[in-house]
Order: C-alpha cells, then sequence, then structure tokens
C-alpha cells in the first residue's frame, strides 16, 4: 500500500522485517567471528585469534585457492561455449534439432544437482575404463564439469540479448564491407558484452558455491572450498568458518558496493 507521500508505515515495516531476516544473521555470524571461545555459541570476548588460525589452515586456504581457479576458468569455458550455443539459437532459424539443442543446452536450469553429478560420474568412471582418461577424478573433471552446467545459464542469457537486438545494425555493417566475422567482432560482440559479463560471472558464483555435483566428481587431494567447509561443519562448527564467512561478506558486499559507485558515475555522466 502506498499513499501520496510514498510507502505507507506498514509497508516500510514489512520492508526491514525482510531487511532483517536476510542480514541479522550475516551481522551475527560476523560478529562471533571476533569470539575467544572455541564454542560458537558462546561468547567469551573479543578476539581475532580465529582470523590468524584461518589464515594458518593449509587445508582451507588450499580449498579457497582450488575453487578460485576452477571458478574462473568454468566461466570462461562456459562464456565461451554458452555464446555459440546462444548464436546458434538465435541466429541459426529453424533448422534441424533445433528444439531437440535447445533442450539439451538447458536442462541442466531443471536437472536436479544429484542427478547430474551422479551422470557425470558415471560418465567419467566408463570413459576412464574405455580409453584410461582421466585417470582419476580431480580439479579437471570438477573444471569440465562446472562448465557442463554452467553453460546453460549462459546460453539463456546470451540467447535473450541476441533476441533483443536489432539484426538492421549487423546487416549495415555487411552492406558497409564489413565481413561477417569482422562484423561480429566489432558489432555484436560490443553490444552483448553485458550479457557475457552477466553470464561469466553469474558462472563464476555458481562454480564458487557449487557443493554436490563437485563431490560426485571430485578425488583426493582435490576438495573445493564448499568441500572443506562442508566436511569442517559435519564435525562441528569452527570459528574459522566464521572469520572466513565474515571475509566472503565483507569481500562480495565490497565489489558490490564498487559495482554500484561504477554504474552511478557513468549513469551522472550519461545524463550530462
Amino acid at each position: 500500500m502506498t499513499t501520496a507521500n510514498g510507502p505507507s508505515r506498514l509497508t516500510r515495516f514489512w520492508l526491514w522485517c525482510g531487511f532483517a531476516f536476510l542480514y541479522v544473521p550475516m551481522g551475527i555470524l560476523i560478529l562471533y567471528s571476533f569470539n575467544e571461545s572455541r564454542l560458537v555459541t558462546v561468547w567469551a570476548g573479543f578476539s581475532v585469534k580465529w582470523y590468524g588460525e584461518l589464515f594458518r589452515d593449509r587445508q582451507i586456504i588450499d580449498g579457497v585457492l582450488l575453487s578460485l581457479r576452477v571458478a574462473a576458468l568454468a566461466a570462461s569455458g562456459a562464456m565461451l561455449l554458452g555464446t555459440l550455443a546462444g548464436l546458434a539459437l538465435s541466429r541459426l532459424g529453424l533448422f534441424r534439432g533445433r528444439s531437440l539443442f535447445g533442450a539439451m543446452v538447458t536442462a541442466p536450469l531443471v536437472m536436479p544437482e544429484v542427478i547430474t553429478g551422479l551422470s557425470l560420474l558415471l560418465l567419467f568412471v566408463a570413459l576412464s575404463q574405455l580409453i584410461g582418461w582421466p585417470g582419476q577424478r580431480g580439479a579437471l573433471t570438477i573444471w569440465i564439469a562446472h562448465v557442463t552446467f554452467c553453460t546453460a545459464y549462459v546460453t539463456v542469457v546470451v540467447a535473450a540479448r541476441l533476441a533483443e537486438l536489432d539484426e538492421s545494425i549487423e546487416e549495415a555493417a555487411l552492406d558497409l564491407g564489413a565481413t561477417p566475422w569482422r562484423a561480429f567482432l566489432f558489432v555484436t560482440l560490443p553490444i552483448i558484452s553485458p550479457a557475457l559479463l552477466a553470464g561469466w560471472l553469474l558462472s563464476f558464483t555458481l562454480s564458487l558455491d557449487d557443493l554436490v555435483i563437485a563431490s560426485f566428481v571430485t578425488g583426493p587431494g582435490a576438495s573445493t572450498l564448499p568441500i572443506v567447509v562442508f566436511s569442517s561443519v559435519r564435525l562441528g562448527v569452527s570459528p574459522k568458518i566464521n572469520a572466513l564467512a565474515s571475509i566472503l561478506i565483507v569481500l562480495v558486499a565490497a565489489g558490490t558496493f564498487f559495482a554500484w559507485w561504477v554504474a552511478s558515475r557513468v549513469g551522472r555522466r550519461a545524463s550530462r
């Protein structure tokens, strides 16, 4: 409900309740990351020792580095394949098998992660028995699995952007003597670059956060951060996990604020 002067008090009340539901638990988590006690539910005084313990934990640091490396490579691979799939769905018309191709590309969007992970595990086991590859599951198989399901998200984003693109702009470039490749490189690609960036960031986030699929296709010595955290939590929540989560929250908040600041500056310049 709104009034002439803006949202009503009831609307603002429910809005603040929603914010509290989302962000108060994060604030409590950050607060208890500075807890002296080893028990995460008992406050025993202010301390930063768990941050030091976190950076001395080799398993967590290795998990962070592996997750970042896999996520960056998976997002790049998914962006490439998703862009090609989006172009095929948007620019090649009603070719034979288009419906089947679109359904297969976007199937991971609706497929339960357990089914996807189990299917990829069986695939890697069958390939290992037939051709001897992969010799063992690890970072490579995690990367292949993440590219597989992230490509679906990039395809949807890119295809939606291409569907809104005025094809007459590309046709004008072709009429002026540009080759199809140059028209794509210098006309189409800059226009759809926000969609490519959005798909890359979405894929990076999904890969970094994945636990179910990675747990199926990984092997000894290749534990991503979600697997390390999940294994640690099953034995009891450590204050080091609170410290790790606090750092991630601060980094995401800083990145979001920076993106908002850049977008606002660009918007002000455009309005001038």
